[in-house]
């Protein structure tokens, strides 16, 4: 019965996950308030986390407990505002759109020379990262975060670190998922981050904010869809 069991709680958590209930950074409920409400064995507890840290849809980190998807960002006094509705997610795109257009374009005028050395690593790893949600999640989050670090700003760098992986919406099918799939949304989010990444270069501020503000205009767009409240795009 223990497989069963395991595979029962697996499917619960999961599904609490993608669904938004335990949002990015949140904490999972502890062993023992797993073991009373699942009636399950602490052993089948231990097992289901395990699975969950294989398909990357838990970080846990000793002494603190197991978090949804990423840990919760650095310690910084307040605590940044996760979004769980499909609004809260528009209003933080919204808000992206401002701060990150503006970081993108100063990141392109101060030509430093970190910038593109970091964006190129953070491209990278997020294609390697495949469809492990939770390690690419943070390498999106590390590409934007290199954006903001590159701007000389540092209020648009604490901005992105404030708001922490949790800023990056992942999609509901690749949280669902038990196996690697194929996953044409990672592609086109790896091709817009490369067009920040030229505008950046190309020193052009107009253009690296337009780059900027159409991926996150994308990004609000494949957010839509997946909610179901706009037409997928062709």
């Amino acid at each position: 019965m223990k497989p069963n069991l395991t595979a029962g709680l697996i499917e619960h958590l999961r599904e609490q996950i993608s669904s938004g209930a335990i949002a990015p950074g949140d904490k999972l409920p502890s062993e023992n308030a797993l073991i009373a409400e699942h009636g399950v064995s602490r052993t089948v507890v231990r097992e289901a986390v395990t699975r969950l840290q294989a398909e990357g849809l838990v970080h846990t980190r000793r002494g603190a407990g197991s978090f949804a998807l990423t840990p919760p960002a650095p310690e910084t006094g307040a605590q940044p505002r996760v979004p769980r509705t499909l609004a809260e997610r528009r209003q933080l795109l919204e808000f992206r759109m401002g701060l990150e257009s503006e970081a993108a374009a100063a990141a392109a005028v101060a030509s430093s020379a970190d910038t593109l050395p970091a964006l190129d690593a953070a491209l990278a790893a997020f294609r390697q990262a495949g469809t492990n949600a939770s390690r690419s999640m943070s390498c999106d989050f590390e590409f934007h975060s290199a954006v903001a670090a590159g701007s000389g700003n540092p209020y648009f760098l604490d901005a992105v670190r404030h708001l922490g992986p949790a800023m990056i919406a992942m999609p509901r099918q690749r949280l669902e998922s038990k196996d690697s799939i194929p996953d044409a949304r990672l592609e086109q989010v790896a091709t817009e981050h490369l067009g920040i990444r030229n505008a950046i270069a190309s020193g052009n501020a107009m253009a690296a904010a337009a780059a900027m503000r159409v991926h996150l205009a994308n990004s609000l767009q494949r957010l839509e869809v997946e909610a179901g409240v706009a037409p997928p795009t062709h």
